[in-house]
């Protein structure tokens, strides 16, 4: 379960050259295993995300890394938040997590949702579809998926997915929790409600008091208790020893970007202080204790500036393990 999870959102690191990409994830996943986090996570997407860089930054396919970094990791649970369900038909997608957890000798975890990076369904000729398409292929592939997970057969005769009695052998050597992301309060909460053991928000502070009572309403609806489901909520973060040095990493990561702080207009600067928290360790662990007062249970947290500094990890496993 994912109390507390790192995700790497970025594999252009400063001076790294492509044969340094992996060594440097997985120097990020050992420092992240040996503190305070319980989920080590990767994007699943082809091309770097508006906001993080650019198209052709560099960009790792998710669970060919992860069952790499089910190799050099011992402790944490392994996953993709999240996995893009338009990418994977849903039976080779349940095949992939459970090799997964073999090979993790039992610490996979399914993050998905619907898919939403409309660049990258175009250059792959990956059909797109409607935002409706992707709810109802999402629905129908947890149908396929979370029986196969339990060593069911499944079939499925539906709108988008055709399968016959898909056999999963060998069986996950756990009970692999499932985590969907998003934050819709109509559809996206009802189906962690419906279906998942692990919800995970991406939304701003004064939305999470209304996305988690709108997932208790559901989970009333529907029976389900809602104590089973643990909520995260995703978090940005540049910490350092000092705040100083900090600021330093982020104006850094910025200026790689093509982009220099004291340059920026008021207003952007505002912008990105209110995306990224940038701090020593009590700066850090006073905004997560005021945001865990919002209700949510836990927190997926990137480091995009600074993830490929190893101590840097740590200090923020550190700081962030026991709130």
């Amino acid at each position: 379960m994912t109390k507390l999870g790192l995700q790497i959102p970025n594999f252009n690191f400063p001076g790294g050259t492509p044969d340094q990409i992996f060594p440097t994830v997985v120097s990020a996943a050992q420092a992240a295993d040996a503190s305070g986090f319980d989920t080590v996570m990767v994007m699943d997407h082809f091309y770097q995300l508006p906001g993080l860089g650019n198209p052709d930054d560099y960009m790792l396919e998710a669970y060919t890394l992860l069952g790499a970094l089910a190799s050099v990791t011992s402790r944490v649970r392994l996953g993709a938040l999240v996995t893009g369900n338009t990418y994977r038909n849903p039976a080779i997608l349940a095949k992939a997590v459970t090799t997964l957890d073999i090979v993790s000798q039992g610490r996979a975890q399914l993050g998905i949702g619907c898919g939403w990076f409309e660049l990258e369904h175009d250059s792959f000729g990956i059909p797109f579809g409607t935002f409706t398409d992707r709810f109802e292929m999402l629905e129908e592939a947890l149908q396929v998926i979370l029986p196969m997970l339990q060593d069911e057969r499944p079939s499925l005769s539906g709108k988008h997915y055709q399968i016959t009695e898909a056999i999963n052998q060998p069986a996950p050597l756990s009970t692999i929790p499932v985590m969907i992301g998003g934050s819709g309060e109509k559809k996206t909460l009802r189906m962690v409600a419906q279906y998942a053991t692990l919800g995970n928000l991406t939304c701003e502070p004064s939305e999470v008091p209304r996305k988690v009572e709108a997932l208790a309403e559901h989970c009333e609806r529907l029976g389900r208790d809602r104590s089973e489901i643990q909520l995260s909520w995703n978090r940005v973060v540049c910490i350092a020893p000092t705040t100083a040095e900090a600021e330093a990493e982020r104006d850094q990561y910025l200026a790689s970007r093509g982009m220099d702080w004291n340059g920026l207009p008021d207003d952007i600067k505002v912008m990105i202080e209110g995306m990224i928290v940038v701090g020593d360790p009590d700066t850090v662990a006073q905004k997560f204790s005021e945001w865990k007062a919002l209700g949510v249970d836990g927190f997926t947290v990137a480091m995009p500036a600074n993830v490929h500094i190893p101590e840097r990890v740590t200090l923020l496993g550190t700081t962030l393990g026991q709130i």
